[in-house]
């Protein structure tokens, strides 16, 4: 149960078995939950300003040990310097819509790997934000694609589950910023660290 207590650099990562867990639902926004969503945008800013080459897009709070259906969702993917977040509380996908696309999709909890996942290209959303109003939209594109990653976070899934069977959908994030198959022996290793 979340207490309130500073959670900040608390990043779980696989193989954590935490990540695969359920989080609950949230039944009122209340101060210890605005202290959560505090800790999740520090931990993922955190995060970010480690990382020459990629950006926090989001975060889930089982992704900092706290089993809440809780996201936070960037507000300018393409803008570093925006550090600012919309919250979702109790999120889920009312339906499904567009084309399967696959793309790349990285994690915070997925330390170095990149995989082409296929998402739906479209997503109704509903939620609460922080103030116990409900959300209602339509997501397209890259923002679909998050809100599926990120709900998939509160229900115990990871990027890498979507993948499983197919290894030649996986990467690596080299030094030099680019995305790069992974060999057998990169990923031998990186499979025995996922499952």
């Amino acid at each position: 149960m979340y207490t309130g207590k500073n959670m900040m650099n608390k990043l779980i990562t696989l193989p954590n078995k935490e990540l695969r867990k359920n989080s609950k639902r949230v039944g009122y926004a209340d101060k210890k939950i605005s202290k959560l969503i505090s800790d999740m945008e520090e931990t993922t800013l955190d995060w970010e300003d480690n990382r020459e080459h990629e950006v926090g897009v989001a975060l889930a709070a089982v992704q900092i040990n706290v089993h809440k259906k809780v996201v936070i969702i960037r507000r300018d993917f393409d803008n570093k310097n925006n550090r600012s977040f919309d919250v979702y509380i109790n999120p889920e996908i009312s339906s499904y819509e567009g084309e399967i696309v696959k793309d790349f999709e990285g994690c915070l909890s997925v330390k170095d790997v990149y995989g082409k996942v296929p998402r739906y290209s479209r997503v109704k959303i509903k939620a609460k934000d922080i103030n116990n109003k409900d959300v209602k939209l339509t997501a397209e594109g890259f923002l679909a694609r998050v809100f599926q990653h990120e709900i998939d976070h509160t229900n115990g899934v990871l990027f890498v589950d979507k993948i499983k069977d197919d290894p030649d959908a996986f990467f690596t994030l080299k030094d030099s910023g680019k995305i790069e198959g992974l060999n057998d022996v990169e990923r031998d290793k990186i499979f025995s660290i996922l499952w």
